[in-house]
C-alpha cells in the first residue's frame, strides 16, 4: 500500500490549499478543502518546508496554518476516546456515524479540529477552566437528553437555542410533534417539555455522558453578550429581567438616578451593563444570568467531552450534519428563516464604542477562555490595555 500524505496550507480561516503526497510515487495532486486536522506532530516541520517552497508567508505557518493530515480515513474511522459505543437496535447511534463513518468527510475533520481546540485551551488554561475538579447534578440542568437518538444537547441562550430546543422536541416527542416550528417559543422554555441531564441518577448521568452523543453551539462571545442585552434590557416586555436585574445594575452603576428608573429597571444603559458584569461583587453575590454566563460555566467543556461544537456562524449547516448523524437528516432539517432583528457584528461593533478600554479589557477577560476555546479572535473594535 503507498503511504500517503494529506497536507495543507490555510490561506484563510475557511479554506486550505492541500497537497497529496505519495511516498511510492513522488505525485502530488493539489485540491482545495475546508480544512485539515493536525495529526504526527513528527511531520510538523516536513509540511512548514512544503508551505514555504510554495510560497506561503512564515507568519501563516507561525500561526498553525500549515496542518498535516496522515493516514486520514484511519485517523477518524478509530474511536479516539475509548468509549463503549453500541448500536440502537437495527441502527448505528450517532457516535458511530460521527467516529466510523461510512466515508471521510471534511465536515468530520473541521469538528475534530473544534474539539482539539477546546482540548488545547483546557490543557493551556487548567487553572481557569477547571476551578471545579467534580460536577454536580445541578451543574447538568442546560444538558438536554434525547433517549430515542442517543443525544445529548447543552443549550446556550442567545445561540438558537429555542429553535434546537424545538427539534428536541420532534426528536423526543414520538410523533407528537412534525414541523419545529409549530411549537411556539414560550412552549419550547417550558422545563417539563424536555428531560435534563441532573434528572437522572450519578450511574445513569454516567453511562450517558459515556455513550451518548454530546453537542452544543457557540457564538461569538461579545455578539451573544450584546444580543442578550438588547432582548432583555431594550423590549418593554421583559419586566421580569427589569425588576429582577435592572433595577439592581441601575442602583449600584448609575449617579443620582430617578425614582422611577429604581422603581422599574428598564432603561439600562449598555455601558451600565457592562460595569455590572466585571463589578468582582456581580460574581461574589450569585453566578451570573444563563444570557449571559460564559458557555464554558454553563456547559463544562473541560469536564465534559464535547462530540461535536456547532457554530452560530454555520449554524444551519452544523445543525442538519447533527440531524444527519442522528439518521433523521431525511424528513427534519433545522428551520431557517432570516430574522432581521438579529444582532450582528456591526450592531456590536456600536455597542462597544462609548465603553472605555479599561472597561473593554476587563470584560474581555471576563469572555476570554469562550474567545481561546472556541477559536474566535479578539474583536477589532477592541482597544484593549
Amino acid at each position: 500500500m503507498e503511504n500517503t500524505l494529506h497536507l495543507c496550507c490555510l490561506q484563510r480561516p475557511s479554506e486550505a490549499l492541500c497537497v497529496t503526497l505519495t511516498a511510492a510515487s513522488g505525485r502530488k495532486q493539489s485540491s482545495s478543502v475546508p480544512n485539515a486536522i493536525q495529526e504526527h506532530r513528527q511531520s510538523w516541520k516536513r509540511g512548514m518546508l512544503w508551505c514555504a517552497e510554495n510560497g506561503k508567508t512564515t507568519s501563516s505557518v507561525k500561526q498553525i496554518n500549515a496542518l498535516i493530515l496522515i493516514s486520514a480515513t484511519s485517523v477518524m474511522r478509530r474511536n479516539p476516546f475509548g468509549m463503549d459505543i453500541c448500536c440502537r437496535k437495527g441502527s448505528r447511534s450517532p457516535l458511530q456515524e460521527l467516529y466510523n463513518p461510512t466515508q471521510l468527510s471534511n465536515t468530520a475533520i473541521l469538528h475534530q479540529i473544534r474539539r482539539d481546540q477546546v482540548t488545547d485551551t483546557c490543557r493551556a488554561n487548567s487553572v481557569l477552566s477547571r476551578k471545579r475538579r467534580v460536577l454536580t447534578p445541578n451543574d447538568l440542568k442546560h444538558l438536554v437528553v434525547d433517549e430515542d437518538h442517543e443525544m445529548i444537547y447543552c443549550y446556550v441562550p442567545k445561540v438558537a437555542c429555542t429553535n434546537w430546543k424545538r427539534v428536541m422536541m420532534v426528536l423526543t416527542g414520538r410523533g407528537k410533534y412534525s414541523d419545529p416550528m409549530e411549537i411556539p417559543a414560550n412552549e419550547a422554555h417550558v422545563s417539563s417539555n424536555l428531560k435534563t441531564l441532573n434528572q437522572y441518577s450519578i450511574p445513569e448521568i454516567n453511562h450517558r455522558l459515556k455513550n451518548y452523543m454530546k453537542f452544543l453551539f457557540v457564538r461569538e462571545p461579545f455578539e451573544r453578550l450584546v444580543s442578550a442585552y438588547r432582548n432583555k434590557f431594550t423590549q418593554k416586555y421583559n419586566t421580569s429581567f427589569h425588576k429582577r436585574y435592572g433595577t439592581k445594575i441601575v442602583r449600584r452603576q448609575r449617579k443620582n438616578a430617578t425614582q422611577e428608573a429604581l422603581r422599574k429597571g428598564d432603561d439600562v444603559k449598555f455601558e451600565e451593563f457592562v460595569a455590572y458584569l466585571i463589578d468582582p461583587h456581580t460574581q461574589r453575590e450569585e453566578p451570573f444570568n444563563e444570557h449571559w454566563q460564559t458557555v464554558y460555566s454553563l456547559c463544562h467543556p473541560c469536564h465534559i467531552h464535547y462530540d461535536l461544537i456547532g457554530k452560530y456562524e454555520t449554524l444551519e449547516e452544523d445543525s442538519n450534519y447533527i440531524l444527519q448523524l442522528a439518521g433523521v437528516g431525511n424528513y427534519l432539517k433545522f428551520p431557517t428563516y432570516a430574522k432581521s432583528t438579529r444582532t450582528t457584528d456591526e450592531m456590536t461593533t456600536e455597542f462597544f464604542q462609548n465603553i472605555s478600554s479599561e472597561h473593554q479589557t476587563q470584560l474581555y477577560e471576563v469572555y476570554k477562555l469562550d474567545f481561546l476555546m472556541f477559536n474566535y479572535s479578539v474583536p477589532s473594535y477592541l482597544k484593549l490595555e
